[in-house]
């Protein structure tokens, strides 16, 4: 069992997950249960898999909710881009939120790769 509050890949997670709701406090009010949702859900969804997978009984397990983790920011990363062709985001901002969130996935990756999956 890991200790999610220590892990930096589930602070950087968090701090993201801010950055998307302040970006998404622009966007128009008729998408605040669309693009805007989902973009939040997504966000939140990345941060929240690391917790809840460290607190498994096994690697094998936590490996799982780390590649849900992967999953959720390319799911944010498409909506950015979305974000972008329906012009609530301009590209230079864009750009920004989705070097930021590479860095978190390659975060994950590299810490996805240490763990020992063959224990249970």
């Amino acid at each position: 069992m890991h200790k999610f509050k220590e892990l930096e890949i589930w602070k950087k997670s968090r701090l993201y997950c801010s950055k998307i709701y302040s970006e998404t406090a622009i966007f128009p009010l008729e998408e605040k249960f669309g693009l805007t949702n989902q973009l939040r859900r997504a966000s939140v969804s990345i941060a929240s898999n690391i917790a809840e997978g460290s607190s498994r009984s096994s690697n094998k397990d936590f490996s799982r909710f780390l590649e849900i983790a992967i999953g959720s920011a390319y799911e944010v990363e498409t909506q950015l881009l979305i974000s972008n062709d329906l012009g609530f985001l301009n590209e230079d901002k864009v750009v920004e939120l989705t070097n930021e969130l590479n860095e978190i996935i390659k975060m994950i990756s590299r810490f996805r790769s240490t763990l020992k999956l063959n224990d249970v």
